[in-house]
């Protein structure tokens, strides 16, 4: 079934007509292989090249009474090409055609999830450069540790878009394979010769030893990059959907004229975006794990695992292609509140700077123990009277015995604890930016 917002494009990779087509791109390809070795007169390629068509009403209606569709696919191009049909698929088993288009389908499909990743990568890094400076405060546990900025955020997001980017590719090289050694992949009715011609026709490349099938740790490599990519995703979602809660309000998703939160209560502007890709995201990596147990199959092969992958990979794909398109235009309308990230960093009572004052007061002489109990005590009473930690500080005549006023106030100085965050620009971003 293709989802709602699925690209055509995308969908049309797994539409029966497509599959077909690539079918007979394979079994035209092999007779063109035969006549370069002999088997096939020129006069029978000419006509099987002419000729050779399908129809995909016709192969359904065949494959009602023969119950196999490589057999009802090939029966009705038979009958388009007439006698000299006797050539095509010669030699070859049914897993020749199907394992070899499908390696082309992964194909086509992990051109457009790249292009997609790219895409994304590019939104998130004019959001990073635009909030490069952007003070927010950085949350760990949930809770307030050290200021960052928000471009910082979206640099990790980038780095890591970077990272799904170079393992779909990687997993794109790990299908585009093909095979065309038969029953068993010993060759024992076509040469290596034939398979070669194919898989060059199709820029795929051979399968250097292979069963009746492919083996699937391919296939579930390429699973696994799309699942790691979604949990990507996922976890940029998750962020999002924190900072949009009505506590913290320092971004939210854009809402369009005409939308509605809630249908009970319609002050409600929900972060349905980012939990939908959370939701998606969790989907893809069940794939993940059919794909992992499709591996092990019988000796040389069985079909378990092809009723499997008639449903995970054009479903996969789809979704990926759809998280993709929409993680973008999420990003890319984003809505960021800096007057409130400001207003956030004081809820703490500047207590975020205690690794800074615990640093400084080491470097002062003191002990990390004593200073560490010095920090801590000024911080937790701030916390808990409500009071300006920089204030307590001040007043505590520990502090003072070892910090002059100045040397305090350059502990409370956010700028001083982001003084290295164009070096990480720079690393991420390239020093042109």
């Amino acid at each position: 079934m293709i989802p709602r917002y699925t690209r055509p494009e995308m969908a049309a990779i797994w539409e029966p007509e497509n599959r077909f087509r690539i079918w007979l791109d394979v079994e035209i390809a092999a007779c063109e292989a035969w006549n370069k070795l002999g088997r096939i007169p020129d006069d029978a390629l000419a006509t099987i090249k002419e000729r050779a068509d399908f129809d995909i009403d016709r192969i359904d209606e065949i494959e009602v009474e023969v119950k196999h569709d490589v057999i009802a696919f090939l029966t009705s191009v038979s009958e388009k090409v007439g006698p000299e049909s006797r050539y095509i698929h010669m030699g070859m088993t049914s897993s020749d055609v199907l394992d070899t288009s499908f390696g082309v389908q992964l194909v086509q499909a992990a051109d457009l999830i790249l292009q997609d990743i790219e895409k994304a990568r590019t939104a998130v890094r004019e959001k990073a450069l635009k909030h490069r400076d952007t003070v927010m405060m950085g949350r760990s546990h949930g809770m307030h540790a050290e200021p960052t900025t928000f471009g910082l955020k979206m640099a990790i997001w980038y780095e890591e878009l970077g990272r799904s980017l170079e393992r779909v590719s990687r997993a794109r090289d790990a299908v585009a394979v093909g095979k065309l050694s038969g029953a068993v992949g010993t060759y024992s009715n076509i040469p290596p010769e034939v398979e070669a011609h194919v898989c060059a026709s199709l820029d795929l490349v051979p399968a250097r030893v292979a069963t009746q099938v492919i083996q699937r740790d391919r296939h579930a490599e390429y699973m696994i990059a799309l699942a790691l990519t979604a949990s990507g995703i996922e976890k940029f979602a998750v962020e999002i959907r924190h900072l949009m809660r009505t506590e913290v309000g320092e971004a939210q998703e854009a809402f369009t004229k005409g939308q509605k939160g809630s249908s009970a209560m319609p002050h409600k502007k929900n972060p349905i975006l980012s939990e939908n890709l959370t939701g998606l995201a969790r989907l893809i990596r069940g794939y993940s794990l059919s794909a992992m147990e499709n591996i092990p199959l019988w000796h040389e092969r069985d079909i378990s695992h092809s009723s499997v992958e008639r449903v995970i990979f054009p479903d996969a794909t789809m979704v990926m292609d759809f998280m993709l398109h929409r993680f973008t235009s999420m990003v890319e309308t984003l809505l960021v509140n800096e007057e409130r990230m400001v207003q956030n960093m004081e809820l703490s009572g500047g207590t975020t700077f205690s690794q800074t004052l615990l640093l400084a007061l080491v470097d002062a002489s003191m002990t990390r123990e004593e200073a560490y109990a010095i920090v801590q005590r000024n911080a937790h009473k701030a916390m808990d009277s409500g009071r300006a930690f920089s204030d307590l500080v001040r007043e505590d005549p520990d502090v003072g015995k070892v910090l002059d006023p100045a040397a305090v106030d350059s502990v409370f100085d956010p700028a001083a604890m982001l003084k290295r965050t164009g070096i990480i620009f720079d690393r991420v971003f390239g020093e042109k930016q």
